[in-house]
């Protein structure tokens, strides 16, 4: 399948990346500086601005789907507008290329803790990441109005860091996932996996849903 990845040397982007590369699937990824991504079999790099619709649609033209890990970066002092301003301009993008297929990295700031509430509004939620959390959180409700694209926004559980590839998850809705150890946890190998098992066999099709352990 060929995949455009945007945000492919991130944190997540570029877990999804090995991972989709790693299964055989031919993946441009969308950076901003390509000369730094490592040369590999079925991988392009292309330098495009997301802010600028009309190159970015071109570059997604033939594409059989598209996975957005983007993020304006977590020290940018407009982070909230300039994600939400890029979220809205791949979007643009995607229609525009006759993408129809879209996968986006979620959040868990959007999910419901047993008090009802969102994580991102609960008590002892991180001030810093707070306005990227929203951010992301917009970017759910900006997709639900696209009626034409059949997106899956795939949200982690509240800790997602390094760790193992074990191929094992939990499926959850809305709802925060938590273990019986009372961690919500997954390693961002396993968010990969599900990302591309989604991909490969969508079942959550115009829904978010979320994976841990």
């Amino acid at each position: 399948m060929k995949i455009a990845l945007l945000g492919a040397t991130g944190f997540v982007g570029s877990a999804i990346l090995n991972e989709a590369l790693d299964r055989g699937h031919a993946v441009m990824a969308i950076v901003r500086h390509p000369e730094k991504m490592e040369q590999r079999q079925k991988l392009t790099a292309r330098e495009v601005d997301v802010y600028d619709t009309a190159r970015l649609a071109q570059i997604l033209t033939g594409q059989d789907a598209v996975i957005s890990a983007f993020n304006p970066g977590w020290k940018n002092p407009n982070l909230y507008d300039d994600q939400v301003r890029g979220t809205a301009s791949i979007i643009a993008a995607i229609k525009r290329a006759g993408v129809k297929r879209v996968l986006w990295v979620g959040g868990a700031g959007g999910l419901e803790v047993t008090s009802g509430e969102r994580l991102a509004d609960s008590q002892g939620f991180p001030a810093s990441i707070r306005p990227g959390s929203l951010a992301t959180i917009d970017a759910l409700e900006q997709l639900r109005k696209e009626p034409e694209l059949d997106w899956s926004f795939l949200a982690p559980s509240a800790n997602m860091k390094p760790g193992n590839r074990t191929g094992s998850y939990r499926v959850g809705g809305d709802q925060l996932l938590v273990a019986a150890n009372g961690k919500s946890e997954i390693s961002v190998q396993d968010y990969a996996v599900a990302m591309i098992d989604e991909l490969e066999h969508p079942a959550h099709v115009r829904q978010r849903f979320t994976v841990g352990y």
